[in-house]
């Protein structure tokens, strides 16, 4: 059968039809997987995708904030402290001579600690920002902590930020937990909280919960006991804190300067002393109790906040010290409760 090569047939123009009906199905199918994928992930950055966190109860809002010279005063650094605004915000520095930092006047038994942060910007390498709690002054050899660290990095975007917990001098044996970040540190404020009491520690990013270590018998030799300072630091961490200390602090491009704010500190208050009693602690003029967070409501996490928690850990946690088998041969026992 002879057929014109240059005027379709019936039988070509159907199959041309058909491809083209295809085709453009398929473009529909994949415009409505652009679509949900857009409203699930945020723009890449160097990391890998961003993913849109999910709502949650904004815990900071039922706790008032106060000026950062009205609960904090200097801890080291003092001419590379800047306070701004009133007090009501703080810069701290780092360059070539020193680092910088604010510690509270007062010590906590339980409580919630918040502070906004907004990061240094360009080759952050080495550079470290803390916001937590110990009393390793006055406990040297059996002293707690429970940490929030930004470890700064050498390209935009890759702050990293690890959470760790100490218990009665169990330092050799770290909890850390790391985290890329869902949005750019450095451009705006952003909360880092810790609550703190006799059922559970949560930290949390903008108020989504990324950890929690709930007090039960596996982890009770490492649950922090005793009151605690509340510190907020920038120092050279160039010996560990990029890729093992693989990239050190570039003063070239100091000084690195690290703004707070919108602190908040509400816990059961206790004297500066050595005594690990907390019999007497004081209730803060804001709150009924001397702990504030010991009603029903922070007992455990709300469905919100799991979601939230749940979430975090898988899109954003990438380092856990419970997976970390090469270090721990017999992983702690709460790892496995």
């Amino acid at each position: 059968m002879y057929i014109n090569q240059t005027t379709p047939s019936n039988y070509q123009c159907s199959i041309l039809n058909s491809k083209k009906m295809t085709f453009l199905h398929q473009r529909f199918v994949l415009s409505c997987l652009l679509m949900f994928t857009c409203s699930q992930v945020l723009p890449v950055s160097s990391r890998g995708p961003i993913y849109k966190p999910p709502s949650v109860e904004r815990l900071t809002d039922r706790f008032h904030s106060t000026p950062v010279d009205g609960k904090m005063t200097t801890f080291f650094g003092a001419s590379h402290i800047h306070m701004k605004s009133n007090g009501s915000y703080a810069d701290i520095v780092l360059d070539k001579t020193s680092g910088s930092g604010l510690v509270s006047k007062y010590r906590y038994h339980h409580g919630f600690f918040s502070v906004a942060i907004k990061i240094p910007t360009g080759d952050t390498s080495g550079v470290v920002l803390a916001f937590y709690m110990s009393n390793a002054d006055v406990f040297p050899h059996n002293h707690d902590e429970i940490d929030f660290e930004l470890l700064g990095h050498v390209k935009r975007r890759q702050w990293v930020l690890q959470t760790n917990i100490y218990g009665n001098g169990s330092v050799k044996t770290g909890r850390e937990e790391k985290f890329y970040l869902w949005f750019d540190p450095t451009q705006e404020f952003h909360q880092y909280s810790m609550l703190w009491n006799t059922h559970h520690i949560v930290f949390l990013a903008d108020n989504i919960p990324i950890r929690e270590v709930i007090h039960n018998q596996a982890s009770s030799s490492l649950y922090p006991s005793k009151p605690m300072s509340l510190y907020t630091t920038i120092w050279d961490g160039s010996k560990w804190a990029t890729h093992g200390g693989k990239y050190p602090v570039n003063y070239r491009y100091a000084p690195f300067v690290a703004s707070l704010g919108e602190l908040k500190a509400e816990g059961c208050l206790t004297p500066k002393t050595n005594s690990t009693s907390i019999d007497s602690c004081s209730k803060s003029p804001t709150f009924l109790s001397s702990d504030p967070v010991e009603g029903d409501e922070y007992i455990k996490l709300t469905s919100q906040q799991t979601v939230g928690l749940k979430w975090a850990r898988s899109k954003h946690m990438f380092y856990s010290y419970c997976k970390d088998t090469s270090r721990y041969k017999v992983l702690p026992a709460e790892c496995k409760a």
